[in-house]
């Protein structure tokens, strides 16, 4: 499953992940202005699609245009979801997040060094 992530990039997860991620969704309180907008965003830009024979997988144009993708992109592996970012902005992204991220992750994942 493809849908919209945060900074303008795509997730990917598998079908199984997707439907754990969505249960979570909507366990989130209807009347809470903030999750109805979240789960708007995050599952209307939902895509499932299927690899071809060479396991390529075509992204929607949709997501492809809220994501900036163009010529170039980059994929990374992000825990138990793959994010397709424009290589550009991924690069900009890691820029702007290296010296935070040398400072907190004792803040962030207590116990993790």
């Amino acid at each position: 499953m493809l849908t919209r992530g945060q900074e303008r990039c795509i997730y990917v997860f598998s079908a199984r992940e997707f439907e754990s991620m969505s249960e979570k969704i909507r366990q989130a309180p209807v009347t809470s202005k903030q999750a109805r907008d979240y789960m708007r965003v995050f599952l209307s830009g939902a895509s499932a699609e299927t690899p071809d024979k060479q396991h390529r997988v075509t992204i929607p144009s949709n997501l492809r245009t809220y994501a900036g993708l163009d010529r170039d992109l980059t994929v990374i592996g992000a825990g138990t979801r793959v994010e397709i970012w424009d290589a550009a902005a991924w690069q900009s992204y890691l820029a702007e997040q290296e010296a935070a991220f040398a400072e907190t992750a004792e803040e962030v994942i207590p116990g993790l060094f």
